[in-house]
Parts: structure tokens; sequence; C-alpha cells
């Protein structure tokens, strides 16, 4: 059965940096495209970034091009979102989900994927 489960999540203080994961069983992170999304209190969810299955091709939402990083490792069959100088419009839930049908490129699209996990929360305050 395919399962994600999202951690590392928490309060933080504004400057601040969190590395978020998501780990994968019943399937292997490498084979599916895996992207991060986040949805804010009374917000609708979005994606902040994906990373394919093949070739690990990367792509960040506009305002995520600078502050977060994704990143696989295939021997822990997980997926990392770091994210740095955190900012009060960061406060969400963080989740990750997997898509299976495509192989060299992501999508950032809710739509496109059918696979969640149950999201981590971050809080960003002082």
């Amino acid at each position: 059965q395919l399962r994600l489960v999202e951690s590392g999540g928490g309060l933080v203080q504004p400057g601040g940096s969190l590395t978020l994961a998501c780990a994968a069983s019943g399937f292997t992170v490498n084979s599916y495209a895996i992207g991060w999304f986040r949805q804010a209190p009374g917000k609708r969810r979005e994606g902040v970034s994906c990373i394919s299955a093949r070739q690990g091709r990367i792509y960040y939402a506009e305002y995520a091009k600078t502050r977060f990083t994704i990143s696989r490792d295939d021997a822990k069959n997980t997926v990392y979102l770091q994210i740095v100088n955190l900012k009060p419009e960061d406060t969400a839930v963080y989740y990750c989900a997997a898509d299976a049908s495509r192989d060299y490129y992501c999508s950032g699209d809710v739509d496109d994927y059918h696979n969640w996990g149950q999201g981590t929360q971050v809080t960003v305050s002082s």
C-alpha cells in the first residue's frame, strides 16, 4: 500500500529554518513524481516544489525559488523540503504527494496528485 508520511514541522521564529521530510513506503520515490504543497488557513492548497521520477528534475513555484530547496534520498526513500529564512506567511500545513503518471517532469497542480500524506504543520511566529 502506497503511503507518505510528512515530518519535521513545528513552531519556528521568523528567520529560522526547517527541513521537512516525506517518507514513502509501498513504492520507491524515484519511480514517482513527488510534490510538496502547502495550505494556509482559509486559503487553497498551493504547490511549492516538485521533483520528477526520472532524472530528478526539480521545479519551484515562483515564490519558492529563493528560500526553498527540494531534495531526494533514494537510499532512505525520502524527499525533503528545506526552508530557510522562514516568514510568518510560510505558516501552513505542508503536504507531500505522489504522482505516478509523469516520468521526466513533475506538476505543481494539486489535481495531478492522487496520493497524499497527512501533512505537517509549520508555524512561523515570534
